[in-house]
């Protein structure tokens, strides 16, 4: 059997039970990959309008065999078609015979070239052996017609046409064990040849220079001893000329400044003192100014000295004196949210209950800036050893293979155009730096040390370099502050790519991760489909990125990527477009219309679909689309291109995004979210966001272990509800994972189980079948900061059906506190979750302390102040985040109707 129509590779169990029902006769089946066994498959079998999934596991030697119920006795084949075709008759331990093989489907092909999934429209088996007779070299060819058009290398088209019509030959060679693909070794030589006259022009020119400074001769490379000048074809030839030309480029720099050098030594030459003058270690904050009403009408100006930690207050015309407050006696800072330009601070003082009094700033830009100021003071003056609270930039940019500019400053520091860095802060140097960017000609080396050079120019200070991670021109670069190098640990880095097959990089992604003391953080910048029309193909590089991008844990590595992180970012040139007529969309753009822009992004309709990003936050959007300006101008938008096919529209549109998800109860403020207006090299504007962010540290207990009879906090469970979109009737368990657990938990099956509702699962465990979970430490504070994770598995299949995060802040009391979230499995929504909770604190271990995010909180107009500061200081709710006005605020029931049953609607 050549290729097997019913083998779907690594499909979710979700996109399973689809095709099923779409197939929807009893003993349809398909074969996919196991999510939990690698180099196991899952049998999806339908029957009576439920799906029933077996694993199919290898032994020792290879040999497949199907896991059925007890009593049938286990047979082994040795390829997947023989194991399939013994299953189509009954009685061998399966629901059903297997009857109706569910076919692939066929992907959508784009004007590219590119499919959704690769080139042919049938999956090789594993195990069986190809066939030659294949449709594949005429898609091939026509493919190769299409790219001719709108390639310069048309002259390749005889050498690569040639090519296609004898691939199968080297095809069968591969499959009798000779690898050497000698058709395609021939045509590149052939294709090559006139290659070999450029490289050994170049070549000449080169080694001339070199040896102008060298006295001994440059070494010339073996092959070129061997005849280097000769017009041989042969590759091995080729590649060893590109070497030498890549070895002589990469190393004439540091010859040519040696020789300088020698220069300047031997002739006692002095060079000018200012570049050898070390820059300072930082800058210190100059003392800033804000001019406020306080109450109503009266004018008050604000001076905030960060270095010396005060605020001074002066009343104009009052003829008052002075009131200078310093650091420690702020206890409170309250934004409102219905004037966006209002603040309230509250004051401690001598002998008195605290002072609160409200400042009216000029705009909203000017009150956070404010805030950001008294936030980076009370750093600074905290003398804790390890930091509660850093600050991340993440910046993106589709440099649109071209050089940049000599200056990246407004990027860097976050001005431009939307919700930027006042003035009096832009040049407050962020903890972390992630820059993601996509068709970036650039080096990866002269990259890096371009951006580590501009941020020493503008913040006077040598990031370190924690990762850089390549896709061909897809780059991400994470940089910190030399004081946290320390604090990084665990550093992943991987790549997906998702171009032509999913083997090509030109499109895809490139991911980051790693721990910050005891925070976790994700960043991915990525290069989606392009094309307005292309909407679905994106949604499906998001998918295939999200299953196959190797970061964080790899305990973890059953979870959803999204939950795996404290703080997971997600930026790049996304490419989804506006559904709009591109006379509208630039109506809108010049009345700055962008609500109603915002209304047809494809991207914000997907997510509110829940097709990508759920659950994701993005910051407001008040800049222009950053997608497809005239290069030298942000003056103009250049929609139409031609092409030999026709004309191509690419309507103005928001291509490049800034998303984040984060564990529930964790601290993050988007601060800025905004686009670049002076940076013009490329179609699209570079786009930046900062946030600030709460991490946490290794905790030490107040009491050394072992110095009192050991008291256990512990988990308790009363109950725990689950609703799955599934037509499996598998009997399940949860699976708990902490890193405050010394090991992952496990429950008994599920107690309750119902299939009232069609396309549901229902599933309950009481307390008694729930494990009581004891964290390695007791402590309040330490409890506090942590979550657990819980996977929903099959007994059978022993794969996920859904994941969720839950935090323990909340649940910690003596009474059981109640708990809803939605499951997630490979970015998709499938299911819900909720039970009863609480975390049990042994007395003497309940002490806390007030973090320094915490003292920042936010107020409706009509609230009262608080008159002291609070014991147990909470987060600021979730809803508070920025996020697309076009998008719905989060509902706190569930989505879905059938997930009412839990809310007892009938």
């Amino acid at each position: 059997m050549a290729a097997a129509g019913w083998y779907h590779r690594d499909i979710s169990q979700v996109v399973a039970e689809e095709l099923l029902a779409k197939a929807g006769r009893d003993g349809s089946f398909l074969v996919r990959d196991s999510e939990s066994v690698k180099g196991a498959y899952a049998l999806c079998l339908l029957f009576q309008r439920h799906v029933y999934t077996y694993r199919i596991l290898p032994d020792d030697e290879g040999l497949l065999s199907v896991q059925t119920i007890q009593g049938i006795q286990a047979k082994c084949f040795r390829t997947l078609p023989d194991l399939i075709g013994a299953y189509q008759h009954p009685n061998n331990g399966l629901v059903t015979p297997l009857l109706h093989p569910v076919h692939r489907p066929r992907p959508d092909e784009d004007s590219d070239g590119e499919d959704a999934r690769g080139w042919g429209h049938t999956v090789p088996c594993p195990g069986a052996a190809p066939s030659s007779r294949t449709h594949i070299p005429q898609q091939l060819h026509q493919r190769l017609q299409e790219q001719v058009h709108s390639s310069p290398a048309s002259d390749f088209t005889g050498f690569m046409a040639e090519f296609l019509t004898h691939h199968v030959q080297d095809l069968e060679a591969l499959c009798h064990g000779h690898p050497q693909l000698r058709h395609l070794s021939t045509a590149l030589a052939t294709a090559c040849r006139a290659l070999h006259s450029e490289i050994d022009f170049t070549l000449a020119g080169l080694e001339t220079l070199t040896r102008v400074f060298e006295a001994p001769v440059s070494p010339r490379s073996p092959a070129r001893e061997q005849g280097f000048l000769s017009s041989d074809p042969d590759l091995e030839l080729l590649l060893n000329k590109i070497s030498t030309v890549n070895h002589l480029l990469s190393s004439l720099e540091k010859k040519v400044l040696k020789s300088l050098q020698e220069t300047v030594t031997r002739h006692n030459l002095a060079l000018p003192s200012v570049a050898m003058a070390p820059l300072p270690a930082a800058r210190p904050l100059a003392v800033q100014n804000f001019e406020v009403k306080l109450g109503k009408s009266q004018r008050v100006a604000l001076m905030v000295d960060v270095e010396s930690g005060t605020v001074t207050v002066t009343k104009r015309g009052s003829g008052s004196p002075e009131e200078v407050i310093p650091q420690d006696k702020i206890l409170q800072l309250i934004k409102y949210q219905s004037v966006q330009s209002k603040v309230r601070l509250v004051c401690s003082r001598e002998n008195q209950k605290s002072l609160s009094r409200d400042f009216i700033f000029p705009s909203a830009r000017k009150r956070e800036a404010f805030c950001q100021l008294l936030q980076l003071m009370k750093i600074q003056h905290s003398h804790l050893d390890e930091p509660e609270i850093i600050s991340v930039y993440v910046g993106t940019w589709n440099m649109g293979s071209t050089p940049p500019p000599r200056s990246l400053a407004s990027w860097l520091t976050s001005r431009g155009l939307g919700r930027t860095q006042d003035e009096t802060t832009a040049c407050i140097p962020h903890d972390i730096y992630v820059i993601g960017t996509q068709e970036n000609s650039l080096g990866d080396r002269e990259w890096v040390e371009f951006l580590c050079a501009s941020l020493k120019t503008l913040m006077a200070i040598d990031y370190r370099v924690v990762a850089l991670q390549c896709l061909w021109s897809i780059k991400i670069v994470v940089l910190v502050k030399p004081e946290h190098q320390r604090r990084i640990s665990h550093v992943h880095t991987s790549s997906v790519k998702t171009g032509i097959a999913n083997t090509l990089g030109n499109k895809g992604a490139v991911g980051v991760s790693f721990l910050f003391n005891g925070t976790s953080f994700g960043f991915v910048n990525c290069h989606l489909a392009s094309g307005s029309e292309k909407t679905q193909r994106r949604n499906q590089n998001y998918s295939d990125i999200l299953h196959s991008l190797a970061l964080g844990d790899k305990r973890l590595a059953g979870f959803d990527l999204t939950l795996r992180f404290t703080h997971l970012f997600w930026f790049g040139d996304l490419n989804y477009r506006l559904d709009m007529d591109v006379q509208d969309i630039l109506t809108h753009i010049v009345k700055k219309e962008f609500q109603t822009l915002l209304a047809v992004d494809q991207l914000n309709l997907e997510r509110e679909k829940n097709k990508v990003f759920l659950r994701f936050s993005e910051g407001d959007i008040s800049f222009p689309p950053t997608y497809r300006y005239e290069r030298g101008t942000r003056d103009t938008y250049v929609w139409q291109k031609s092409k030999p096919t026709g004309m191509r529209i690419n309507v103005p549109s928001w291509c490049d995004r800034i998303l984040w998800k984060s564990h529930p109860e964790t601290h993050v403020v988007c601060n800025s979210y905004g686009c670049t207006d002076d940076i013009v090299s490329s179609d699209h504007s570079p786009v930046f966001a900062t946030f600030e962010v709460g991490v946490t540290s290794q905790f030490v207990p107040k009491e050394a272990p072992g110095s009192s009879p050991e008291a256990l906090a512990c988990i308790e469970w009363e109950s725990i509800e689950v609703m799955l979109k599934t037509t499996s009737r598998s009997k399940c368990y949860i699976e708990f994972h902490s890193y405050c657990l010394e090991e992952m938990q496990r429950s008994g099956e599920n107690t309750f189980q119902s299939c009232d509702i069609p396309g549901f699962l229902k599933l309950g465990w009481s307390s008694k079948h729930l494990p009581v979970l004891n964290p390695i430490l007791p402590d309040l504070e330490y409890l506090g900061d942590q979550h657990l994770l819980l996977s929903i598995k099959g007994v059978e299949s022993c794969e996920s059906f859904g994941e969720c995060c839950l935090a323990l802040r909340s649940a910690i009391g003596s009474t059981a506190q109640q708990f809803e979230t939605f499951l997630f499995h490979r970015g998709e929504e499938t299911g819900s979750v909720r039970g009863w909770m609480r975390v049990r604190v042994p007395r003497g271990r309940s002490g806390t302390r007030e973090r320094l995010y915490e003292w920042i909180s936010f107020e409706e107009e009509d609230a009262e102040p608080a008159a002291e500061p609070p014991t147990c200081p909470k987060l600021p709710p979730q809803r508070l985040r920025s996020r697309p006005r076009s998008l719905p605020e989060p509902t706190t029931g569930y989505t879905n109707p059938a997930y009412f049953i839990f809310e007892g609607v009938p």
